[in-house]
């Protein structure tokens, strides 16, 4: 991955939140690997993903620009406070968040608070049970796993490998505690948690407020004026739409019960669907012949309501 994360996304330091997320939404809707086959295309998709993860925290986001972690999220040597774990460097970043990381830290400690005395007289004067340390990172997840649920392999701690569940309807920036999965406890002590830090990841399409899902649909000529049955992706696959006649670009309709699960109700939320007419890529002389025709007939004004407003 190149250092500057910027560079990356194509923005200025000096960018704002929103300007980095319009840039990573448009950037995630050319190179998404739905789209793209093509390894190279992929392999930039996951460096922009990446940069964005990190750039979208505001947190981590200073401290980068700080110089304290580095393109990878991971801390630079004159800034380690924490001991990093990870099963892939530019998603799951570990550390621990308190107790003591292992059995050599807790020994060297006491070693210290008691001289230093040595043999098994001196380690059965300090041994004593602790609780392990607690372990956190963050968990890169597709908008579509957050949506519906899903299950991932991911490695805690030193290779200790869990199945953790993500459940339907979570949030952004989320923490999920998984307990017990931790670092191991000192002299038979219990271990810690392991605490997962949920980054959704956004979707080329599908756009998420609360439990409703926006998608902005594109729709011919012929559809909007005449009306007619059109397929409309949600996060359960393709179902049948109806597209009323005389549809304007900006008419929204809604799909009752194709949003998110709400985790506390169970109940479900909507998907609003904003139709965009779209005309033909290439130029059509009959169609410009029709239009200029029909319109020199049946002349209207769009703009007449905000003639005096401005």
């Amino acid at each position: 991955m190149p250092e500057d994360l910027y560079a990356t996304l194509g923005v200025g330091r000096d960018a704002s939140q929103d300007e980095i997320k319009q840039r990573y939404r448009k950037l995630a809707k050319e190179l998404h690997p739905d789209l793209n086959p093509d390894k190279d295309v992929a392999e930039r998709f996951k460096q922009i993903t990446a940069a964005y993860d990190l750039l979208s925290d505001p947190d981590k986001r200073a401290r980068y620009d700080k110089g304290e972690i580095d393109a990878a999220g991971q801390e630079r040597p004159q800034y380690q406070y924490y001991r990093d774990f990870a099963d892939d460097p530019q998603a799951t970043r570990f550390y621990t968040r308190e107790g003591f990381g292992d059995s050599e830290s807790l020994h060297d400690l006491f070693e210290g608070l008691f001289g230093g005395r040595g043999g098994a007289e001196g380690a059965q004067s300090f041994r004593m049970r602790a609780r392990g340390a607690d372990v956190s990172y963050s968990l890169p997840v597709s908008f579509l796993d957050a949506a519906k649920g899903a299950k991932k392999r991911v490695t805690v701690g030193e290779g200790h490998t869990i199945d953790l569940t993500i459940p339907a309807g979570v949030r952004d920036r989320q923490t999920l505690r998984l307990k017990g999965q931790g670092m191991p406890g000192f002299e038979g002590g219990p271990p810690g948690d392991a605490y997962v830090e949920v980054h959704i990841q956004p979707h080329p399409f599908f756009e998420r407020k609360d439990t409703n899902i926006h998608l902005e649909l594109p729709v011919t000529l012929a559809e909007a004026v005449l009306g007619g049955k059109v397929e409309v992706p949600t996060i359960d696959g393709p179902v049948t739409m109806t597209v009323p006649t005389g549809s304007n670009s900006g008419t929204t309709l809604r799909l009752k019960g194709r949003g998110i699960v709400d985790p506390k109700s169970g109940q479900r939320g909507d998907q609003y669907v904003r139709l965009k007419v779209v005309l033909p890529k290439s130029a059509d002389p009959e169609l410009e012949d029709f239009v200029r025709r029909w319109s020199a007939a049946h002349p209207y004004d769009p703009r007449a309501e905000m003639v005096g407003r401005s």
